[in-house]
């Protein structure tokens, strides 16, 4: 009798988990090590993955003193980066925020400024073959709003895919906006592209901006126009001076050499301060590619599709900037080609195409790394959101932690 075959991309079949998901129980990290900046605002990142809208937002003036995450190897790099934060492991259902603003409250924190959501974006993404609708990942909004609920902070930002503005009709942007309506949030929506604010990387991204309401704040917000915009950083200042490899080759050190204006700002000589210094340069492992694989890349001309089926892994141009950096999946493969260089792409390289810092140091192995820097929001973008954000908060008189 012949086995029936599964038609994977069918959107009535459940989506494959990831086995790096913890989804059952729900566990703490750096509870005894916590510790707040009091000259900082406060923030909690939901959904925070490897941390974008935790770094982007610190740079901005902001300290994350709580993150939610339930991909394993992404809550290793968040807490790695965030020792005095409290990190939790688990499926954010399955949280009570009340139980986290008690905890909180004992840690000294009475008031929290900001809450950031990179809600899961796959049920929306343009990249998933299997579009539905009905996709329950559509609706962990409804966790993020569960928070905004509880903590009253005075700002939210909620991130996701541009291709949540056309799924079913708008119905999910609509229903964003009039949730955080209904919690006294006055929101903003914009459909951004990270290279407008200097990120080396073409990536729209739907962001929803909510003010709340009676506390004297500027309403609405407005956001910053992108002064890149037009003369986009490219592939060559992101990641041009980083040391040669080949194929399952690393390096940990720097070559000499001028840097330009990016490539400084990601080593911690650029007018950000707040970004640290690196000396050592983090999780630059070129990958294990068999011959055929660095054949094909090396016969590959800049900007072309390396595989005829996958037109959007292609060799990137050093001339510009990179097109959107994808997770890839579950179980991905590398996406782009190096331009000058057989191979994929190293973690590194993926991270200062997302504007990650090099001081930030990514877990979990370079096929995990890949999903977290795939997933992650552009620090950079970041930044240009929350700064004027800050700015508001403080001259408000905002900055009420103990």
């Amino acid at each position: 009798m012949a086995t029936q075959m599964t038609n994977v991309w069918d959107s009535n079949v459940p989506v494959e988990k990831s086995s790096y998901l913890q989804d059952e129980d729900i566990e703490f990290y750096n509870i005894d090590n916590f510790s707040h900046d009091k000259s900082k605002l406060t923030m909690l990142d939901l959904f925070c993955g490897a941390g974008g809208f935790s770094v982007g937002c610190s740079w901005a003036g902001f300290e994350s003193v709580f993150g939610v995450d339930h991909l394993e190897p992404a809550m290793k790099t968040w807490v790695r980066n965030h020792p005095h934060a409290i990190g939790c492991l688990g499926d954010i259902a399955k949280v009570d925020p009340k139980e986290i603003k008690t905890m909180l409250v004992q840690k000294g924190i009475d008031h929290i400024n900001l809450i950031t959501g990179g809600v899961p974006c796959q049920g929306f993404s343009i990249a998933n073959r299997k579009h539905n609708d009905n996709d329950e990942r559509n609706y962990l909004f409804l966790e993020y709003m569960k928070f905004v609920q509880v903590f009253e902070p005075d700002y939210i930002i909620l991130e996701n895919v541009s291709g949540m503005r056309s799924t079913a009709g708008g119905k999910f942007e609509n229903d964003i906006k009039a949730y955080m309506d209904s919690l006294g949030y006055e929101a903003t929506v914009m459909l951004v592209n990270a290279a407008d604010y200097g990120v080396p990387q073409v990536r729209q991204r739907l962001l929803f901006v909510g003010v709340r309401r009676n506390m004297n704040l500027n309403i609405p917000y407005v956001f910053p126009v992108g002064k890149y915009k037009g003369h986009y950083r490219t592939v060559e200042d992101a990641i041009g001076d980083l040391p040669s490899l080949g194929n399952n080759e690393s390096s940990s050190t720097y070559d000499d050499g001028e840097l330009c204006e990016y490539q400084k700002l990601m080593r911690g000589y650029g007018p950000i301060k707040e970004i640290p210094v690196s000396n050592v340069l983090f999780n630059h492992v070129a990958p294990n590619h068999p011959e055929e694989t660095i054949k094909k890349i090396d016969e590959t001309v800049p900007g072309k599709p390396m595989y005829s089926k996958f037109k959007q892994r292609i060799r990137l141009r050093l001339d510009s900037p990179s097109p959107t950096q994808l997770a890839g999946g579950i179980r991905p493969q590398f996406q782009f080609g190096h331009p000058n260089q057989p191979r994929g792409l190293t973690i590194r390289e993926r991270a200062r195409i997302q504007s990650f810092p090099d001081s930030y140091v990514f877990e979990g192995g370079i096929v995990q790394e890949r999903v977290q820097t795939g997933n992650a929001v552009p620090p950079l973008l970041i930044y240009n959101i929350a700064t004027p954000i800050a700015e508001d908060i403080i001259k408000k008189g905002g900055l009420q932690s103990v």
